[in-house]
């Protein structure tokens, strides 16, 4: 099992507080395989972070989390950093194009600029795939709202901290079916129905690759909940891609 950390800030992000070294230490003492730190409209962390991952025992995942005229977006396998800015759609479209998957987080909390009030069902449900396990959302409402909106559409699930600080990496993550956690794996993970692909590549020597995904919550215990415990799903490109 491949344990996934897709949504964490170093200080490069305005509200974000540690370096990458102790996010990657972080993730290396609780287990992790790996990492995509998603700093605010930043990469540059990102991609350090990618380049010495291999030397914590890791993969990683260069990513970012996009401010979106509508809200915050994930780009994860991408190269460039993707403008701010840009509408939802037009969003989705860059990164895309570079071969990234976008994954919308916390699409229900507004407070935290999630993008579903600003958008409608169905542009929502045009992401590779939905975070419906974010761990700084205290109540659990707006994600039990993500859970169900990507089971009634069939979409892929991730689960991420959102850690700002290096303690609270790999407080949520995303456990994928692989057989090694190697740069070159190409893993299936448990969706609720769905039948795409998400494709995560790091083209600087590192990555990660997979289909659809079962968020699940890493308990302070060490335990794992899964949202899902349907069979892996066959691997398939994301969307609009051959």
């Amino acid at each position: 099992m491949f344990r996934v950390e897709l949504h964490a800030h170093s200080e490069r992000s305005h509200d974000g507080r540690d370096p990458v070294d102790l996010l990657l230490e972080q993730a290396t003492a609780v287990g992790l395989d790996a990492l995509a730190i998603t700093d605010h409209d930043e990469i540059d962390a990102s991609i350090e972070a990618a380049v010495s991952a291999p030397d914590y025992g890791l993969v990683g995942i260069v990513g970012m989390e996009v401010t979106s005229a509508a809200g915050h977006i994930l780009a994860l396998g991408i190269d460039e950093l993707v403008a701010p800015g840009l509408s939802y759609d037009e969003t989705l479209d860059r990164i895309h194009d570079q071969g990234g998957i976008a994954v919308v987080p916390h699409p229900f909390q507004k407070s935290r600029h999630g993008v579903a009030p600003h958008i409608t069902d169905d542009q929502l449900a045009a992401a590779d795939a939905i975070e419906v396990y974010n761990s700084r959302l205290f109540t659990g409402r707006a994600n039990r709202q993500a859970e169900q909106f990507a089971i009634e559409r069939g979409l892929p699930m991730t689960a991420g901290s959102d850690a700002h600080i290096s303690e609270l990496v790999g407080q949520a993550v995303t456990e994928v079916d692989a057989d090694e956690p190697t740069a070159e794996t190409r893993f299936s993970m448990r969706s609720v129905g769905a039948k795409r692909a998400l494709s995560a590549t790091e083209r600087r020597g590192t990555s990660a690759s997979g289909s659809s995904a079962a968020a699940r919550n890493a308990a302070p215990s060490g335990r794992s909940a899964s949202c899902s415990d349907e069979p892996p799903t066959t691997v398939v490109a994301p969307r609009g891609r051959p």
